[in-house]
């Protein structure tokens, strides 16, 4: 099976030969290809390089365009610098205050060169790789995105003084966010991510009044339009991941954080996947070839084998290409074939091979 095939039919709880491996990487992979991240986040041509030749020399089953949370933002006016070989940073240009915000308007994607910049990738992706790998393209979610455009800590304020007038600019991102969403599925994205990892830190309530509704739209939206979607808010989400769910979206990510998938895998839809969970850090940077087996087989297990094999967020630059490959020849080590589920959950009976 191909990647794309492999992904496809686990989502749709056909059988596969062994578990789709989607692990998140960005600036380790820039680093293995040898390219300064700079270029990793500006040129596509470079980005698409780096990210198939990991898929190819690990093989896995995915290529995303994911690499800083800063895309979008640039379109709405954030200054951000970009280092040669460094994270991007924010350099100016927050909304001042809830005024600004609530004078936020949708930009146009194809008018600011980092999100024309992305569906240069999908489609260069797609030219280089055919249908053989799961294309993700990917959005910031409206909470998150707020939090990039006002700064966290005046964020966090808002969504505690005046979560009323936060949400008339939330809506204005999602609206950016549709538009935006066409495109990568018009480029060729068989995904779209939409990352709100800031609602793992403002609570149960707050996630269903803020960022519940928008976040389903979103998923609606992909849906609407033929493509898979994928939903990432990395940190722990167990008094939100029953929401989560309730997005709809295809792929929910779990972190390591969260203590166990298991009370949450009757939750999923029968065509609902989880993705993760392994320790970034402690397991897949830090530990053995036989801890990152043992760490994915108890995901498997917590999740009835409904699980794509991945770190509950991104790889470290410090792993090793040893423990990088021991966790992708993980996804080997869990061929047990998947009936269709019944009840949102998958028959899982793990095999060592």
């Amino acid at each position: 099976m191909t990647g794309r095939q492999r992904t496809l039919a686990f989502l749709d709880g056909r059988p596969v030969d062994r578990r789709p491996c989607h692990p998140i990487i960005m600036r380790w992979a820039a680093r293995y290809a040898g390219v300064p991240y700079r270029d990793f986040c500006l040129d596509y041509r470079r980005k698409c390089e780096a990210m198939i030749r990991c898929a190819d020399d690990f093989d896995l089953d995915w290529v995303t365009v994911m690499s800083d949370p800063y895309c979008e933002a640039s379109a709405f006016g954030l200054d951000i610098e970009y280092p040669e070989d460094g994270l991007p940073a924010e350099r100016g240009g927050h909304l001042s205050d809830l005024a600004a915000a609530a004078r936020l308007r949708p930009f146009r994607p194809l008018e600011h060169p980092r999100p024309a910049n992305r569906l240069d990738e999908i489609r260069e992706f797609k030219r280089r790789t055919g249908s053989r790998l799961f294309v993700v393209g990917w959005v910031e979610g409206p909470v998150a995105e707020y939090a990039d455009l006002r700064g966290v800590s005046s964020a966090a304020l808002d969504f505690l003084d005046d979560p009323d007038a936060v949400l008339q600019a939330l809506a204005v991102i999602a609206e950016s966010a549709l538009e935006f969403i066409a495109l990568q599925v018009e480029a060729g994205a068989d995904c779209i991510g939409i990352g709100d990892s800031f609602c793992s830190q403002i609570g149960p309530d707050l996630y269903r009044r803020l960022a519940f509704d928008g976040e389903r739209r979103l998923v609606e939206h992909i849906h609407r339009l033929g493509a898979k979607a994928k939903l990432h808010i990395c940190g722990n989400t167990h008094g939100i991941l029953p929401d989560m769910i309730r997005t709809g979206a295809d792929i929910v990510d779990v972190d390591h954080l969260v203590p166990s998938m298991k009370e949450f895998a009757p939750l999923l839809g029968p065509r609902q996947v989880f993705s993760g969970k392994s320790d970034p850090v402690a397991v897949v940077q830090d530990g053995s070839p036989s801890d990152i087996l043992a760490s994915v087989r108890r995901s498997q297990a917590e999740a009835g084998g409904r699980c794509i094999v991945s770190a509950g967020c991104e790889i470290t630059p410090g792993t090793s290409q040893d423990n990088f490959r021991a966790l992708c020849a993980a996804a080997g080590r869990c061929a047990a074939k998947l009936r269709a589920p019944s009840g949102g959950m998958g028959k899982e009976n793990d095999t060592d091979e």
